[in-house]
């Protein structure tokens, strides 16, 4: 009998032993067009046994980079592909060159500081009003967002009066809608209550002390409070 302690390193346990079992076989065929047609085989039932890999991008491409993987880059076969190797396959990508934002008004974020050196660059009148009416919106929005309460337009124009040294001037007024919390649901558990549903012949005693005479069917009775 064969254990697992006596086998070689499964190099890919998504394919499984008879895979690399199957693979390990195509070293052993001197015949090139046989070895090819070996291979062929290999790959088809590689993606049989894998199908979740047909959604990925270059399915086929994958399969054949596992196949030279699992033969640990012995195997001498064309491929549609490039053929990898070792160090090719193992390389890291390159790190991503993330971007270092220092906004100067971190109240405002730096996106709309972006906005408001492209509203300085913009020489159309009617353009630089239109950037300077939705910078005035915005920063009036955000306000409102933080603060939970509305901000006089001078305060917002004396602000970005501040940050463009007096360049840019918004005209209309913008418009937010004041942030006003929302009642709580009061009284909920007492309209829930406010009916409740007589029992059967055994009745219920009321405020008075009495028995409630009860029905044979349910009946409903409006509480007093």
């Amino acid at each position: 009998m064969e254990y697992n302690t006596t086998r070689n390193h499964l190099i890919m346990r998504e394919y499984g032993r008879h895979i690399q079992k199957m693979i390990e076989y195509l070293l052993t065929i001197d015949d090139p067009e046989q070895r090819q047609k070996n291979a062929q085989v290999v790959i088809e039932l590689m993606g049989f046994l894998n199908p979740h890999l047909k959604n990925v991008e270059d399915f086929r491409h994958k399969l054949w980079d596992h196949l030279f993987l699992v033969s640990d880059f012995k195997l001498s076969v064309k491929s549609p592909y490039p053929i990898p190797t070792r160090e090719t396959l193992k390389a890291k990508p390159d790190p991503l060159p993330y971007p270092k934002r220092h906004p100067k008004f971190s109240h405002l974020g730096k996106n709309l500081e972006i906005i408001i050196q492209k509203a300085l660059k913009e020489d159309n009148p009617e353009k630089r009003l239109g950037f300077a009416n939705a910078i005035a919106y915005y920063m009036k929005l955000a306000y409102n967002n933080w603060h939970k309460e509305l901000v006089h337009d001078d305060a917002i124009q004396g602000e970005l009066t501040n940050i463009t040294e007096g360049q840019l001037e918004f005209t209309n007024t913008p418009f937010v809608k004041a942030y006003r919390p929302q009642p709580e649901n009061r009284g909920y558990g007492k309209q829930r209550g406010k009916f409740q549903q007589r029992g059967g012949g055994g009745g219920r005693r009321n405020d008075r002390g009495d028995r409630d005479r009860g029905g044979g069917g349910g009946q409903f009775k409006k509480k007093r409070f």
